[in-house]
């Protein structure tokens, strides 16, 4: 009986402390601790937050530049990292796996990495909704002429290109 005894107490005793923090007496929240908003608030407030046209710059430049840049960086000319600043994360990752197909293409073919020469012809605007303008930047080249498709968002006062191809 005694040995029943001992094990009672000790778990008990290992219990003790359990109880005794659970049933604590909840005390007035100082000023330190009181309640903060919740997380996704948080979040919410740290997201990129949309902006509207007219408080944005003229889009048109930034949609020739970025078709200019992205036909050197395809080219092999630029580096995608300059362009990242001013692209959307999935559009990076696009430009990325297109960088590397033109790299091997170039290596298949056994051609040089060089500046390609083209000029900048007609861009076309429209603005689908507030904060959003479409456009494609037309580019003639030696060769051929292309079209570059530029989508910009308006995002925390600056623009940001969300999708970006090369027809």
């Amino acid at each position: 009986m005694h040995s029943h005894l001992t094990a009672h107490a000790a778990t008990e005793r290992t219990t003790s402390p359990t109880r005794a923090t659970l049933h604590a007496v909840p005390q007035m929240p100082s000023e330190a601790t009181k309640p903060t908003p919740s997380e996704s608030e948080h979040l919410e407030y740290f997201e990129a937050q949309p902006t509207s046209t007219s408080s944005l710059p003229n889009p048109i430049p930034l949609m020739e530049n970025l078709a200019r840049c992205v036909l050197e960086v395809l080219a092999g000319a630029r580096d995608l990292d300059q362009l990242s600043r001013w692209v959307a994360d999935d559009v990076y990752r696009h430009l990325l796996k297109r960088v590397v197909l033109s790299a091997r293409a170039r290596q298949a073919r056994g051609a040089p990495v060089g500046r390609p020469s083209f000029r900048i012809g007609n861009t076309i605007t429209c603005e689908p909704a507030d904060g959003v303008v479409e456009g494609v930047v037309i580019v003639h080249g030696k060769a051929r002429t292309r079209a570059v498709a530029i989508r910009l968002e308006g995002l925390d006062k600056r623009w940001r290109a969300s999708a970006i191809n090369v027809l």
